[in-house]
This record gives C-alpha cells, sequence and structure tokens, in this order.
C-alpha cells in the first residue's frame, strides 16, 4: 500500500467549521472515485469526529482541529482528526454506545457511528493533552491519481 497523496488543514474548533472540514475531506477523497455511497460513509464519520471536538475537547475555550487525510493506492482513505483539548480519560467507556460525559440531549453515539461507517477506527487520547481519531475506509473506486 503506497501513499499517492496527502492534505493537511488546520480549523477553528466551532461549530460553523464541521460542515467545511466534512466538505473539503470528502472532496480530497473523491479522486480515489469513490461510490456516492462511500462518500457518504466518509463525510458522516468525520462530521461525528470533528463534532466530538467541538463539543468535548475544549470545554469553555476555543482551540484547534488538525485534520490530515491520506489516499493510498489500494483505495484506502485515512483521516485523522486531532485536538489539543481536555483528552478522554477512559476510551473504553468513551467507546459505549448511548454513553455522553455531558448528559442533557446528546446521544453518546459518536464513537458507535464513526465505527459503523468506516473499516477501522481508532482513538488514542492523553487526558489534558488531546485526543487523535483515525478513521479508515477503503472504496471501491480505487482511480489512484
Amino acid at each position: 500500500m503506497k501513499k499517492i497523496n496527502e492534505m493537511k488543514m488546520q480549523i477553528e474548533c466551532r461549530s460553523v467549521n464541521e460542515s467545511f472540514a466534512r466538505a473539503a475531506v470528502a472532496a480530497f477523497a473523491a479522486q480515489l472515485d469513490p461510490t456516492l455511497e462511500e462518500l457518504s460513509d466518509i463525510k458522516t464519520a468525520v462530521s461525528e469526529a470533528v463534532t466530538n471536538c467541538i463539543v468535548h475537547a475544549y470545554r469553555e475555550k476555543t482551540g484547534k482541529i488538525y485534520i490530515q487525510t491520506e489516499l493510498f493506492d489500494d483505495g484506502t482513505v485515512k483521516v485523522k482528526i486531532r485536538d489539543r483539548g481536555c483528552g478522554i480519560a477512559d476510551i473504553k467507556k468513551a467507546m459505549e454506545p448511548l454513553y455522553t460525559s455531558l448528559g442533557g440531549e446528546r446521544a453518546g453515539l459518536g464513537f458507535a457511528v464513526m465505527e459503523s461507517f468506516t473499516d477501522k477506527l481508532r482513538v488514542r487520547s492523553e487526558v489534558g493533552k488531546g485526543t487523535t481519531v483515525t478513521l479508515i475506509k477503503t472504496v471501491s473506486g480505487r482511480n489512484g491519481g
């Protein structure tokens, strides 16, 4: 598996930037010629990951979200979404469906949604240092740039 292209971007951790992030990653991934369903899956997973940063990472302040997207010659799209926020104390617990650290109207389904729309989901986090979510999806188009 050989990397054929890469894109990095940094956005403010604001809800108005969520749709931009999902559109930018989808536009970049489109060069692999994914199906509309595959593209929609990528957009949904990215949207959930970015929303998690917006809702949980920086609490009462704003920070940055770092997004790196890599494309590979076998049709794999790898998206890393990272923040330097508060981190997650218990990743296993946070990944349980319906668990939310905030309560209220939050559904607690972010990681479950990301997992269902990707082939592989990795979450790494350190309290006080931030979280990195890696989304991996292989698309059928394999145009290869």
